[in-house]
């Protein structure tokens, strides 16, 4: 089981939580009318092997949005930071 320490609440249990979606992602500029790049952000993701930032929801908890360091081979847990704190 993984454990996800969120800023708020401390260590927690993954099943508090709900994974949210790659946090690398950025979306295109409403006016942006090049559906290549509505295409790639609605359908298109990689599948990283290693060191990855993913949004996580902690839906039995505080309920904040979180950014969290994981990596996606080994399942160890990075960084973890309210996502609103992110530039």
């Amino acid at each position: 089981m993984l454990r996800i320490n969120c800023p708020v609440c401390g260590l927690r249990d993954e099943t508090e939580f709900s994974y949210g979606a790659d946090a690398t992602v950025k979306r295109p500029f409403m006016d942006d009318t090049d559906p290549s790049a509505w295409l790639d952000y609605v359908f298109n993701r990689d599948n990283p092997r290693g060191a990855h930032k993913e949004y996580w929801h902690h839906v039995q908890g505080c309920r904040q949005w979180l950014v969290l360091a994981r990596n996606t081979l080994t399942h160890e847990m990075g960084e973890c930071h309210l996502a609103r704190e992110t530039n």
